[in-house]
């Protein structure tokens, strides 16, 4: 564990980059804070933060130049991991007549995020359960999985938006990550304290420029991701839910949520532990078919088609669907919880419903009736 200050940190990239890795981090762009590739700490959104609040999302400027001085933006890390769209197999008709199948080759670069947040460590051990954990493996993201590395940070700020307190995922960072910085920014100068979490972390760190952290400075970094978690003002209670939304299936909330709910998907795409997806076939100018994966929603009528129509023809079907499973069968399916309080789907949800409000109301008015 030690001190590096932004010269360490460039040191840091340019370790990376050294290494093989394309460094993956935050951007300013177009009014919101994303990841893109980045090559020196000049890339890094020095000196904004954002304002967040259902259906809100602002930057303005901080007083001072803090990096990492934001909570989450819009995108999420599964988009390098389980792309927006991506092609499995390719198949060409041969002269004969004949068929020649050519799957898709495993597009697998190494790479390093930096800046993942505790919540977004949570969302990726998710999405490893679904993907790679299981008797099936998508082979694609395990070999894009397998090639990362995690450079994750401590928060120093919460939106209004998060709750990842409540879902014990965070603000602190706890495991999954190689690295671990905690920014700094006092009397001793703009600093962040860097720990390990791997043995490849632990090379790196050995590797920076830096100075040993004293206990004070490693406590007063520990207080200040308590702060940011006393921050938050949203929570769920994440162990009583999944009975409370599964004996409450017929509450008329679910009606009073439909009619504001424009069944858009932005609260599934902008999540990052959903992974529903649609195959389709495409053909080119030169004859050949292409199956493609790309994201789906369970909010689209088209999702839960069978032969006789949509399963789920309604707004209010389509909402308690992904409620419940996010919070509640999720637990059947995986083991877990599919939320980790990051609070996008609040944020950028167009009219502002807001999750953790639909679960209070529905707590306090409990229609379960008693066995």
């Amino acid at each position: 564990m030690k001190f590096i200050d932004l010269g360490g940190l460039q040191a840091l990239l340019a370790a990376l980059q050294q290494r093989g890795y394309e460094t993956i981090g935050p951007v300013r762009r177009e009014g919101a804070i994303v990841y893109d590739r980045i090559d020196t700490v000049a890339d890094l959104p020095a000196g904004w933060t954002d304002r967040q609040a259902p259906g809100r999302y602002r930057l303005e400027r901080r007083t001072d130049d803090a990096l990492f001085g934001y909570a989450v933006g819009p995108q999420s890390w599964k988009r390098y991991l389980f792309p927006p769209r991506q092609t499995l197999f390719s198949v060409q008709r041969t002269d004969d007549g004949g068929l020649v199948f050519d799957p898709q080759p495993i597009d697998a670069p190494k790479r390093a995020f930096i800046g993942v947040r505790a919540c977004e460590l949570a969302a990726l051990g998710v999405q490893d359960r679904v993907f790679a954990g299981g008797e099936h493996v998508d082979a694609a993201y395990a070999a894009r999985r397998e090639a990362v590395l995690l450079v994750a940070v401590n928060c120093a700020v919460a939106a209004d938006t998060c709750f990842c307190a409540a879902m014990d995922t965070g603000p602190a960072v706890r495991g999954g990550h190689d690295l671990v910085l905690t920014e700094r920014i006092d009397a001793a100068g703009h600093r962040f304290l860097v720990e390990a979490g791997s043995d490849v972390g632990a090379q790196l760190l050995a590797s920076l420029p830096g100075t040993p952290a004293r206990a004070g400075e490693r406590a007063a970094a520990r207080a200040q991701t308590e702060r940011t978690a006393a921050m938050q003002t949203r929570g769920i209670d994440a162990t009583a839910v999944p009975a409370l939304l599964m004996g409450n299936l017929e509450h008329p909330r679910w009606d009073a949520v439909a009619e504001r709910c424009l069944s858009c998907a932005n609260c599934t795409l902008a999540c990052p532990t959903c992974f529903c997806s649609t195959d389709q076939e495409v053909t080119d100018l030169a004859g050949a078919a292409h199956r493609e994966r790309s994201w789906d929603s369970c909010f689209n009528v088209e999702f839960s088609h069978l032969g006789h129509g949509s399963v789920r023809g309604s707004v209010k079907s389509r909402y308690r669907q992904w409620l419940t499973h996010k919070l509640a069968t999720w637990h059947d399916q995986f083991g877990q919880s599919g939320c980790v309080g990051c609070g996008r789907c609040i944020t950028w949800c167009p009219v502002g419903i807001d999750i953790t409000e639909e679960v209070a109301a529905i707590a306090a008015d409990d229609r379960r009736t008693a066995p």
